[in-house]
């Protein structure tokens, strides 16, 4: 009579390949995919907010700031970009906590999978969202006649840098996901981290026009290089050093956040 013999799940991920990893990486990411198509409403964030932002913040502040919608476009295309994909990935994090608190990642620990995958799938799924804003917003600055003079590539280029920037950013929320205590703290914590970096900033209004004191905040913002290296991409086809400190910027983001994010998540589990 044979015996059976229970093994520690913990034993059974010890030791999965790299070409694995990346398979079972895509395989979460799959995952997120079809809970998209199945919870559409997961997509309002990237599909009615660049429309409806930038339609407001154009016809609203264009004629103040610019003189007139028209000139303000060139301006608050770009800055509307960085909000959007930025506040985007915000989700990021609530979503993996709401994951956590459903007990999805307890049956994850019982599989013989890469502990990294079931973090990094929807990361990489998310970067379907931020293509879906990029995209919309781009459509909709050119209905209200937005031309970039950066040419296509200069707006390929742009879009590209937004949403690696939004990705890279996304690392940040996911540490938050995996130590905050529910997904309502992880989307409070990061609507107050988000909304001062991106209102203060410049992507709505030149620096020119506010307090000294507050000029020197929104030169070292993050958020500012990213808006000013979009900037230059689609309006002058220039890659500037703005592009640089922006990519700068991104990189160390993911530097700080992805280990913090793994070794929490490790503990969690």
């Amino acid at each position: 009579m044979s015996t059976l013999t229970l093994t520690d799940p913990r034993d059974l991920s010890r030791h999965v390949s790299l070409r694995h990893t990346f398979s079972q990486i895509l395989s979460m990411a799959g995952r997120s995919l079809i809970k998209m198509r199945r919870n559409p409403e997961q997509l309002f964030d990237v599909v009615f907010q660049p429309i409806l932002f930038t339609l407001m913040f154009a016809y609203v502040f264009g004629g103040a700031i610019s003189g007139s919608t028209h000139r303000y476009l060139p301006l608050i295309i770009p800055g509307i970009l960085a909000q959007t994909v930025l506040t985007a990935c915000m989700a990021t994090g609530t979503q993996l906590r709401e994951d956590m608190d459903k007990g999805v990642f307890d049956r994850f620990k019982s599989l013989p999978i890469s502990r990294l995958a079931p973090l990094a799938g929807p990361m990489v799924a998310d970067l379907v969202r931020y293509t879906i804003a990029v995209t919309l917003t781009i459509l909709m600055g050119l209905v209200m006649g937005y031309r970039p003079h950066g040419g296509v590539g200069g707006v390929v280029g742009a879009g590209l840098l937004l949403i690696f920037a939004g990705w890279s950013l996304a690392w940040a929320f996911t540490w938050l996901g995996t130590i905050a205590k529910s997904a309502r703290a992880v989307q409070g914590y990061s609507m107050m981290v988000m909304f001062p970096l991106t209102f203060l900033s410049n992507a709505y209004v030149p620096t020119t026009s506010m307090p000294t004191w507050l000029q020197d905040f929104v030169k070292v913002n993050p958020v500012s290089h990213i808006v000013s290296a979009a900037r230059d991409l689609m309006n002058q086809g220039a890659v500037t050093a703005e592009v640089g400190w922006a990519l700068v910027g991104c990189v160390a983001v993911i530097a700080i956040f992805a280990p913090l994010s793994l070794v929490s998540y490790r503990r969690k589990i």
